[in-house]
């Protein structure tokens, strides 16, 4: 194994290394066959992956001789607590196991001592390459570097886990060097900014190196939309008839020889009464074929896209489903079966026997005629592709969608099959032969005016058989095809129209001209399919990645929507659109730091991490480059960046109590009206803001209760403060009597009081007795009117977990009962990994 700048838990470790002799470099080759004996020979061989699902699949292939351990993910990280980055000695990371892995880690190392052998099989990227390596420290310093070897893998099938475990690798230092970069630069980035936020705007916000650039983007694309503005242009079609029918329908396409461009009505107007004594004839027929291309496998990205806009899809559950389908779906007396390749892939790169395969599928199903003569192959467009890498298909054509649906729905993960379809679907596709068209373009002659009428015909499906007649422009990866005059818009160009029989010189009769006014559109906003295909055409990010910053953006944290925190909200439930923070912090954020938001700048470190990995660059020096030029833009930052916290923006309504202005403000909970008499009026209101940036008050309305006042009989009512609802007197501010509202549950320190919904100083809500301070009783997670059936306990506890979800449990330590919670959807054993912005 490479020798490793050692982080400082394992300085230690490197000394007792260093003191060992060194071994000979044993290479991939020489090492196969010492892997194939140890195997077969009397002491196990480990081999740890990631997930328990994984892990599964992998040991029915492997058999008895072979112990699978999954790891569930990282096992080591940056501390949450503190940076973990030591700047001054070479960036050197400090890491530490993660909380809930010391189990998982313990039982590794445990498994890993009586072991001959030693295999890592974490996925084939550099997430996966830094899983493997901190376990390979774990456990190296116990048996020694010679045990310790990393397999790979792009598909779990049997033939794919017996080949890498005849053929292990050292650990890929150059890798492992990447992923430790990209984990420090977002560190540096989220935890030197993120407080600057806090103290300038809100607590609670976070930055990161790319999730900030994504939010730039919505938030500039918004500015797009709002400063367009439209131009009126009109087209002139004629309704026609030739000898034969059909009718069809023409466009005016130019005037004397020139391009037609009508500005406005009345210019317009006139050359409809002009045309319309004019004789109609054809003037020229064009008669060609029209080619449409299959378009490319899946990568990452596409996938997403594609997922996005033929399923409706998040990117987050599309990669959720991939990772199931990719570590194993339970086939019925089969077991566990991995269905497609490895999912986190740029290339599009398809192996020999997969193409055989698929051809070969093709010529049976579809006939001769649909097999092009050689194997379509694609070019990977991205420069920093890795090619080893294979596309997102099917790992064999054993398993159609006809024959996995039943085990689908019985299961109840039919969007899982429908994910699983759209991928076998689309590598079918990639090797058929393209649709064909037969496309007749007509120009008609209208006095000076020039009329064009397109018709097309799908004279043969060939890859549309499989992959459905979408337009191109919505199959994430293909090739686009160019509008003509008559059908401008590309999704018109796909659709069938029939002409009648045209010849040159033939008379047309006139039916209607058709005068129509337009104007011009503002650029959409993205939705999740677009905002994935910007940031991959302009290299933010990487694919594995767009998951997790998606979500991060919109206020998403364990799960849960966090508002308040939302730098982009979905409007009609599809399109982004900035919230006022995120305008607001990304304005501050450009301001402050305008070399890491630039797009370019933020693509630019892309290519360094994969210049780390191919050996042109060393981590540390990458890391020494950047933070020059940031430690200046943060110093600068601490000082000059406006201070929200404190700033009032004036507005022009008055205070309902004292008639004074009323101006915005920020608090922990974000933007609020306040009087300008502060502190003499305390007067305060939440407000909303129209589309036209109006601002319109919003008061809380008291919702009556049957409750009474036990100061002075009078009913209460609910009203919501700043640690969120409560219940106070109808005859406020005469009677200040206020008190908690019951979730339903008793104390269960038995003090006669009941268990209300609070919230802390920072926003955080926790659970607490109403008889507080008397009584002490707290929690964060919810309580439940519901006894142990275990332990007998009189409540039980809400909880959530990032890799099981929402879940219900006893809140005595020495019980272990525990259930997931009703209706909530069955978790992934494994998270998704993906890069951490902090």
């Amino acid at each position: 194994m490479p020798v490793q700048p050692k982080p400082k838990t394992t300085e230690a470790k490197a000394k007792t290394t260093a003191k060992k002799k060194k071994a000979p470099a044993k290479t991939a080759k020489t090492a196969a066959p010492a892997a194939v004996k140890k195997a077969g020979a009397a002491g196990a061989t480990l081999v740890v992956v990631e997930s328990p699902a994984k892990a599964k699949t992998i040991k029915k292939y492997l058999g008895r001789a072979f112990d699978v351990k999954a790891s569930v993910g990282h096992v080591k990280d940056l501390p949450k607590s503190k940076m973990g980055v030591d700047i001054e000695k070479g960036f050197a990371p400090e890491y530490d196991v993660i909380k809930g892995k010391t189990k998982v880690l313990s039982e590794i190392k445990r498994a890993a001592k009586s072991a001959d052998r030693v295999f890592l099989a974490t996925d084939p990227d550099r997430e996966g390459e830094a899983i493997a390596w901190h376990i390979a420290e774990e456990i190296g310093s116990g048996g020694g570097d010679e045990r310790v070897r990393r397999v790979l893998f792009n598909e779990i099938t049997k033939n794919a886990i017996q080949k890498a475990i005849e053929n292990p690798l050292a650990l890929d230092q150059k890798k492992f060097d990447s992923q430790q970069a990209r984990r420090i630069l977002d560190r540096l980035v989220g935890y030197k900014i993120s407080p600057i936020l806090w103290v300038k705007v809100k607590r609670g916000l976070s930055a990161g190196r790319v999730q900030s650039v994504a939010v730039r983007l919505v938030v500039d694309r918004e500015r797009e939309i709002d400063a367009f503005k439209p131009e009126e242009y009109w087209s002139i079609e004629a309704d026609l008839a030739a000898q034969l029918p059909p009718e069809f329908r023409a466009r005016l396409v130019k005037i004397a020889g020139q391009k037609a461009e009508l500005k406005e009505g009345e210019t317009t107007r006139a050359l409809v009464r002009e045309i319309e004594g004019e004789r109609f004839s054809v003037a020229a027929v064009e008669k060609k074929e029209r080619r449409r291309n299959p378009p490319p496998p899946f990568t990452t990205a596409k996938l997403q896209q594609e997922a996005a806009n033929r399923l409706g899809f998040t990117t987050k559950k599309t990669m959720t489903l991939a990772q199931k389908l990719y570590e194993g779906v339970e086939l019925g007396d089969e077991g566990a079966i991995g269905l497609i390749t490895y999912m986190r892939t740029d290339s599009v790169r398809l192996s020999a026997e997969a193409v055989d395969a698929v051809r070969a599928h093709i010529g049976e199903r579809y006939g001769k005629d649909h097999l092009p003569a050689e194997p379509n192959v694609y070019r990977t467009k991205q420069k920093s592709a890795q090619e080893a890498h294979e596309a997102v298909r099917p790992t064999t054509l054993d398993w159609t969608p006809e024959r996995v649906e039943p085990y689908f729905e019985q299961m109840g993960e039919r969007d899982m099959f429908r994910l699983y379809q759209l991928i076998w679907n689309r590598f079918v596709a990639c090797q058929m032969m393209p649709a064909v068209y037969d496309q007749t373009t007509a120009d008609i002659a209208a006095g000076g005016a020039t009329f064009r009428a397109t018709g097309s015909h799908l004279k043969f499906p060939g890859y549309l058989a499989v992959y459905g007649a979408k337009p191109p422009e919505e199959e994430a990866g293909a090739e686009a095809e160019k509008a003509d005059d008559a059908a401008p818009d590309a999704k018109e160009k796909n659709k069938e129209r029939l002409l009648p029989p045209l010849e040159a010189g033939m008379e047309l009769r006139l039916l209607k001209l058709l005068p129509e006014q337009h104007f011009t559109q503002p650029p959409p906003r993205f939705n999740e399919s677009s905002l994935v295909k910007e940031l991959e055409e302009r290299g933010i990010g990487r694919p594995s990645t767009y998951a997790a910053i998606l979500t991060t953006i919109q206020g998403i944290r364990d799960g849960a929507p966090q508002p308040d925190k939302a730098y982009v909200e979905k409007v009609d439930a599809r399109n982004f659109r900035p919230t006022h923070l995120g305008t607001l912090v990304t304005d501050l954020l450009v301001q402050s730091f305008p070399r890491e938001m630039d797009v370019a700048f933020t693509a630019g470190m892309e290519e360094k991490l994969d210049e780390i990995e191919e050996g042109n660059a060393h981590w540390q020096t990458v890391l020494q480059d950047f933070y020059t030029g940031f430690k200046e833009d943060l110093a600068k930052a601490e000082v000059a960046m406006r201070d929200v916290k404190r700033q009032e923006i004036a507005t022009d309504l008055a205070c309902e109590k004292c008639g004074k202005p009323m101006v915005i403000k920020w608090g922990r909970m974000g933007e609020f009206l306040a009087c300008s008499g502060y502190p003499e009026c305390r007067n305060t209101m939440n407000f909303r803001r129209e589309e036209d940036g109006k601002i319109v008050p919003v008061k809380e309305e008291e919702i009556a209760t049957d409750e009474k006042c036990p100061t002075c009989a009078a009913p209460m009512v609910v009203k919501r403060g700043r640690f969120g609802r409560f219940l106070a007197c109808s005859r406020y501010p005469e009677c200040k009597t206020s008190k908690p509202i019951s979730i339903g549950v008793s104390c269960p320190k038995g003090c006669g009081g009941y268990i209300s919904e609070r919230r802390s100083k920072r926003g955080k809500t926790f659970y607490g007795c109403s008889s507080y301070p008397k009584c002490d009783f707290v929690t964060w997670d919810r309580p439940r009117n519901e006894a142990c059936p275990t332990c007998g306990s009189t409540y039980l506890l809400e909880k959530f977990s990032k890799k099981t979800g929402p879940f219900v449990a006893c809140p005595n330590k020495e019980c272990d009962y525990r259930r997931q919670a009703e209706g909530a959807p069955a978790a992934e054993e494994k998270p998704v990994v993906e890069e951490i912005d902090a």
